[in-house]
């Protein structure tokens, strides 16, 4: 039986990743990148579509698990009437070879273990030819990928399976090495596990050290940011929205999702999370792989892109895999790139004004590329579109949408006003953002709900409505921004946390139900903040913080009822939320502040020209 999301942990080297459940099975590693065909995809099927297991023989032995303080390594112990001994699993970053390591370490008497190694490439469907050298070392291959397992223990083949058993007693060690590359190139190096351990150790504790104190929720904040790192694709400063496809956003349904790729609507916050806390570094890779990503024509530009930029996400179903717990279908690709979200170009607006208000270097281009998009967006933006939540029922005239393209052209202007050279451009810019909050505030404003609602002319509340006073596209206290926060409260809360949207009443091309998403939740908690209500915000804050599993790790979304973890893991987005609002509890300006403080210069300044 898969084990639930919460059971599982992550481990990384910051260009792929793999998930490491609770019992010592590896379920999920796709090798060389975050996007590639998995090696192991139990996760979404069963064990012979690919899983690595280590664990001790003994069936009630006692686990429990922690990463090594500050870093991504992470340490299971099993402890039995016999002894008790730890697995330590980890990826040392990125030296010319794609390592996985895992050392077995007695700590006092005897433990017996047992090791289940079964490799399937293309996503659990192409069994390779495994071969056994003289010193042991199993090598699997098929087609141009190839895996390499070194360790001392014996093992043996068996129905398509390569298992071993052993005994690792106190002060003791046992290691196993796993290293991919293309089956053509010559067999690669085996790095000394101790010194791999040390750099990996070191890597991350120096990354970690670099977070300032978040006031009590520093060490769920410094969980966040490596958990973030992890999900960064080196190479090139993306970052995927999460290490996973298709883990459900309801048991059983049909919302299932690849989110191994890179979405433009996460970087603002991205942003406002690494400036915050001083990580410019990787703000600036993030940064830059925004403005290379999105080069080339605004009408072609899209929601999400590939680790490297990469612009065919083409969709497709495994046909082979069953599911996580049999939720169909599995999806590889994510065919919402090609839809147009309108919101998306507010977003990269924002990026650009807050990079440059946070103090990173304005990029050469941001000036032409304003001018390009704004140019588009002066007609785009009355087009109905696929909205924030991507959905597959037809476009429609998304309130969030519209607010957003009001941000492109409020943030646009401001930038020209600063620079002090364009007055004509800023003026125009303005002059459009006024009409779009002008039809914004007549047409997606319900007054017999005293609220704003979902889209043009419906009855339907939605989540993304409290990005309303977040991009300070009104004030926190504007009897409208108050109604609409008591309608979100009241629609759309269910156990402490909000739905994004009723999918029982909204035809979004999919069939309901779905659990509580949790970035709705923490915009919650930020709105809460700018309206003085710092109690309920840390009220509601603990709570989701509390929904970490135990190691600190965030899904998409949460079933209050079944109480546990939906949607793909873990999530960036989740774990951005976490410390924008970490930070905004814990500082007097906090993104959200800073957010609208800048809208509300611009407003002013704007005014002025």
């Amino acid at each position: 039986m898969t084990s639930r999301i919460e059971d599982y942990a992550l481990i990384g080297d910051c260009e792929t990743a793999a998930l490491v459940s609770r019992d010592g099975s590896i379920d999920w590693l796709c090798f060389p990148r975050f996007d590639s065909p998995a090696s192991f995809a139990a996760l979404l099927g069963t064990p012979e579509n690919g899983r690595w297991r280590i664990a001790a023989t003994d069936r009630k032995a006692r686990i429990s698990r922690r990463y090594r303080p500050d870093t991504l390594i992470l340490e299971t112990t099993y402890e039995t009437d016999e002894g008790v001994a730890t697995l330590i699993d980890f990826m040392p970053l990125r030296d010319g070879t794609n390592d996985l390591i895992r050392l077995v370490v007695g700590r006092k008497g005897t433990v017996a273990f047992s090791t289940d190694f079964v490799v399937r490439f293309d996503y659990g469907r192409t069994v390779p030819w495994v071969t056994r050298a003289d010193d042991g070392t199993i090598t699997a291959v098929a087609g141009p990928d190839r895996l390499i397992l070194s360790t001392p223990v014996p093992l043996e083949g068996e129905d398509l399976h390569t298992a071993g058993s052993f005994k690792v007693s106190a002060g003791e060690q046992v290691p196993f090495v796993l290293t991919y590359g293309p089956s053509t190139t010559p067999r690669p190096t085996q790095p000394d596990v101790q010194a791999a351990l040390a750099n990996t150790e070191s890597y991350w504790r120096d990354f970690a050290a670099r977070c300032p104190s978040v006031g009590p929720w520093t060490d769920v904040v410094k969980r966040s940011l490596i958990t973030l790192k992890a999900l960064t694709y080196m190479p090139t400063g993306g970052i995927v929205a999460a290490a996973t496809t298709s883990l459900p956003e309801q048991i059983g349904g049909p919302r299932n999702w690849d989110y191994r790729y890179c979405w433009l609507r996460d970087a603002t916050m991205t942003l406002q999370a690494f400036m915050k806390l001083g990580y410019y570094e990787e703000a600036s890779a993030w940064r830059e792989w925004l403005m290379r990503a999105i080069a080339g024509a605004p009408e072609q530009m899209q929601i999400m892109y590939g680790l490297s930029g990469e612009r065919n996400l083409l969709e497709w179903e495994p046909h082979w895999l069953s599911g996580y717990e049999g939720s169909r279908p599995v999806r590889i690709g994510n065919a919402a790139a090609e839809q147009f979200q309108l919101d998306v170009y507010g977003e990269v607006a924002d990026a650009m004004m807050q990079a440059a208000a946070g103090g990173l270097q304005r990029h050469p281009r941001t000036r032409a590329l304003s001018e390009v998009i704004m140019n588009f967006l002066e007609t785009a933006w009355r087009r109905p579109d696929e909205g924030i939540w991507e959905v597959r029922g037809g476009a429609q005239h998304f309130t969030h949408s519209k607010v957003m393209a009001w941000v492109a052209f409020h943030r646009a202007a401001n930038m020209a006003i600063k620079s002090g050279d364009r007055p004509a451009f800023a003026e125009r810019c303005q002059r459009v953002a006024d009409e779009i909050h002008d039809d914004v505030c007549r047409k997606a404003f319900d007054p017999d709900l005293d609220s704003f609602v979902q889209s043009y002319g419906s009855k339907t509340i939605d989540a993304s409505l409290l990005q309303i006073p977040l991009v300070g596209f009104l004030p926190a206290d504007d009897p409208r921004v108050i109604g609409t926060v008591r309608a979100v409260e009241t629609m759309l809360m269910r156990d402490g946390f909000l739905l994004r949207y009723n999918t029982d009443h909204v035809d979004d091309g999919l069939p309901p139900g779905e659990g509580a998403f949790l970035v709705c939740t923490f915009w919650l908690a930020d709105v809460y903040v700018l309206q003085g209500r710092e109690d309920d915000a840390r009220r509601l804050y603990e709570r989701l913080v509390g929904l970490c599993n135990d190691v600190g790790l965030l899904s998409e979304e949460y079933d209050p009822i079944a109480e546990r973890m939906l949607g793909n893991f873990p999530q960036a987005f989740s774990h951005i939320g976490l410390i924008n609002t970490a930070l905004n509890l814990a500082r007097q300006t906090g993104p959200a502040e800073e957010r609208v403080e800048a809208s509300g210069q611009s407003v002013a300044q704007a005014d002025a020209v």
